[in-house]
C-alpha cells in the first residue's frame, strides 16, 4: 500500500508529469498582459520620428541597430505564447503594408494594460472583449470620415503626390532624411510601377548598399547593380545581347568515368586539342548567335575565358540564383543550362553594362532604360554597415508604402492628429452606450492617446500639455491639428505635410483589437512537459539575402 499513499489527483492525475497548469484570472489573464506590455514596452519608445533605436544581437551573433519594430520583434526570440500573438499581429502588419508594425504592437500593448485596470474593477474579460469590438468597428467609422477629401483619386506616376504620402513612413525610421530619401524612392517605384500599378512588385526595387561616402550620394539605376566584377579584361558593352547560363560556362565533365590510353606525344597532343577546339566550338557559337555578353552562374574555366576573350565577350559571373532570376527578368534573357548555341528569343539585351568603381569597390551596372518596368535600383552609400542597413529598412518601407498606395491612396492627417480625435469621439460613443462595455470602449478610446503621448515622450516634450492643447483644438472643430515634434508645439498637419496612409492605419488598429481579443479570451494555459532531445534551430544562417 507504501506506493498508493501519493496518489496524484484532479488536473495533476490526467497529466503527465512535468506539465504546467495555469488558471483562472491572476494566473492566466493578468500573466498574459504582463508579458505583452514588456513587449509593447519595448516598441514603444522607438515609435515615432524621435524614436530610440535599440540594439538587438540575435542568436548568431548578427548585431541590428533600429528603430523598425518588424526587425526587433523579429530578431528577439520571443518565447511567451500570449506575446507571440502580439509578435505575429506585427508581422502581418509589416507583410501586409510595411509600415505601421511599431504602432500596431504599442497599441495592443496599451490596450492589454487597459484592460489589466477593467479586470482589477471587476468586469469580466468577455465584457471587456464586446466593448473592444464595438470600439474598433466605432473606430474604422470615424477613420472614413477623417479621409482627406480628393485624396482617393491619384496618380501614381506623379512624383509629388507619391512622395506627399510616403514622407511620414521614411521619416519615422530616418528623421530628417527623409527629404533625401523620398525623392529617390518615388523615382525608383515610379520606374518599376506596371501599366496597372495594382500588380506592382516590390521585388523590383533593389537596394544595393556601398560602404562610403554619405548619403547625399546615394543614386537610382534603371537596371540593376551587381557586386562583382566582370570576370576578363572586357569591362563595357554598349546596345548589346545576352546570353545565360545557368550551369557555368566550362567544359562539362562527362558522368561516366573513362580511360584514355596514349601511347606517344602526338596522341597526347592531339588529346589537348581536340579538348580546345571543343570548347572553342561551344564559345564560338554563342558568340555566332549574336551574343556579346555572357552571364555564367556558377564558375567560368580558364580555357573558355580564353576563348571568350578571343571571341571579345564580356563574361560576368553571378552566384546567386535569386540575383540570376533578377538579371533575367531586367534583360528579358531566358537561363540556359548547359552551354550551347543559344536560340535568339533566349538572348536578353541591354543598353549598357559596365564596371564602375564606387567608394573602392567594383560594382557591375547594368542599364536597360526602355525595357519598361523590369528593375531599378536605389545605390545607397553610408558610413557604417548599420547605417546601411537601417536606410534599407526605411527604402523597404518606402516601397511597400508605394505598393499600398496603388491599392488605396487614401490619406489621413498624421502626427497623432487623427489618434487624438479618435480618442475623443469614442470617449463621446462611450457615454451612449449602456451597458458594462461602456467602460472597455472609454478605455478603447483613452489608449489612443498613447500615441500622441509617445510622440512627445520620445521628443523630449511634455506629454501632458501637448496633449490638453491637441484636445483643445480638437473640440473647437479642428480635427487637423497634430504636433511638430521639431518645434514642441501644435500645428495643423496639411502646412507640414505629415499624412499617413488611411489603410496603414486601418489594418494597424484592427490587427491590434484581434490580437488584444485574442489574448484576452484565454483563460487557462497548459502547457506539456517540453519534449526532450536536442534543441532544434531556425535553419542554418548564411543562407543569400533573399
Amino acid at each position: 500500500m507504501v506506493g498508493f499513499s501519493m496518489q496524484p489527483y484532479g488536473i495533476q492525475g490526467m497529466l503527465k508529469e512535468g506539465h504546467r497548469h495555469l488558471s483562472g484570472l491572476d494566473e492566466a489573464v493578468i500573466k498574459n498582459i504582463d508579458a505583452c506590455k514588456q513587449l509593447s514596452t519595448i516598441t514603444r519608445t522607438s515609435l515615432g520620428p524621435n524614436g530610440m533605436n535599440k540594439m538587438v544581437i540575435n542568436h548568431l551573433d548578427k548585431l541590428f541597430i533600429t528603430n523598425d519594430a518588424a526587425t526587433i520583434v523579429n530578431e528577439l526570440e520571443v518565447q511567451h505564447p500570449a506575446a507571440k500573438i502580439l509578435v505575429l499581429a506585427g508581422k502581418a502588419q509589416q507583410e501586409e503594408i510595411g509600415d505601421g508594425a511599431n504602432l500596431t504592437i504599442s497599441f495592443a500593448g496599451e490596450l492589454l494594460q487597459n484592460a489589466e485596470e477593467l479586470i482589477r474593477m471587476g468586469l469580466h474579460p468577455s465584457e471587456i472583449i464586446s466593448g473592444y469590438t464595438k470600439a474598433i468597428n466605432k473606430s474604422v467609422e470615424i477613420l472614413e470620415d477623417l479621409v482627406e477629401k480628393g485624396s482617393e483619386n491619384m496618380n501614381v506616376r506623379n512624383k509629388d503626390e507619391v512622395i506627399l504620402r510616403m514622407r511620414a513612413a521614411v521619416a519615422s525610421k530616418q528623421f530628417g532624411q527623409e527629404d533625401i530619401l523620398c525623392p529617390l524612392i518615388a523615382e525608383a517605384c515610379i520606374q518599376v510601377c506596371p501599366k496597372n500599378p495594382a500588380n506592382f512588385n516590390v521585388d523590383n526595387v533593389r537596394v544595393a548598399k556601398l560602404l562610403g561616402g554619405g548619403l547625399h550620394d546615394s543614386t537610382v539605376v534603371r537596371g540593376m547593380v551587381l557586386k562583382n566584377d566582370a570576370v576578363g579584361t572586357i569591362k563595357r558593352m554598349e546596345k548589346a545581347k545576352v546570353a545565360v547560363f545557368v550551369g557555368g560556362v566550362d567544359t562539362s565533365a562527362t558522368e561516366t568515368k573513362g580511360t584514355v590510353l596514349i601511347h606517344n606525344a602526338e596522341q597526347l597532343e592531339n588529346y589537348a586539342k581536340s579538348e580546345e577546339a571543343k570548347v572553342e566550338e561551344l564559345i564560338k557559337a554563342v558568340a555566332e548567335s549574336g551574343a556579346k555578353v555572357i552571364v555564367s552562374g556558377a564558375a567560368v574555366g580558364e580555357m573558355a575565358l580564353h576563348f571568350c576573350e578571343r571571341y571579345k565577350l564580356m563574361v560576368l559571373k553571378v552566384s546567386s540564383k535569386f540575383e540570376l532570376r533578377r538579371f533575367c527578368r531586367t534583360t528579358g534573357a531566358v537561363a540556359l543550362l548547359k552551354l550551347s548555341q543559344p536560340n535568339p528569343d533566349d538572348l536578353g539585351y541591354i543598353d549598357s553594362i559596365s564596371v564602375e568603381e564606387i567608394g573602392g569597390i567594383r560594382v557591375t551596372v547594368v542599364k536597360n532604360e526602355q525595357g519598361g518596368n523590369s528593375v531599378s535600383t536605389i545605390v545607397l552609400r553610408g558610413s557604417t554597415d548599420s547605417i546601411l542597413d537601417d536606410l534599407e529598412r526605411a527604402v523597404d518601407d518606402g516601397v511597400n508604402t508605394y505598393k499600398a498606395m496603388c491599392r488605396d491612396s487614401r490619406i489621413i492627417p498624421g502626427a497623432a492628429a487623427t489618434e487624438i480625435e479618435l480618442a475623443r469621439r469614442l470617449k463621446e460613443f462611450s457615454f451612449r452606450e449602456t451597458g458594462l462595455d461602456q467602460y472597455a470602449i472609454a478605455k478603447f478610446g483613452e489608449s489612443f492617446e498613447m500615441v500622441p503621448k509617445t510622440l512627445a515622450e520620445n521628443a523630449g516634450l511634455n506629454a501632458m500639455e501637448i496633449i490638453s492643447s491637441l484636445y483643445a483644438e480638437n473640440a473647437s472643430g479642428n480635427t487637423k491639428v497634430g504636433i511638430d515634434l521639431e518645434e514642441g508645439v501644435c500645428k495643423d498637419v496639411s502646412t507640414m505635410k505629415v499624412w499617413d496612409l488611411y489603410i496603414t492605419k486601418y489594418f494597424a488598429l484592427k490587427y491590434a483589437a484581434d490580437a488584444v481579443c485574442t489574448v484576452l479570451r484565454v483563460d487557462q494555459i497548459i502547457m506539456a512537459k517540453p519534449a526532450g532531445g536536442p534543441t532544434r534551430r531556425d535553419q542554418p544562417a548564411g543562407m543569400d539575402e533573399d
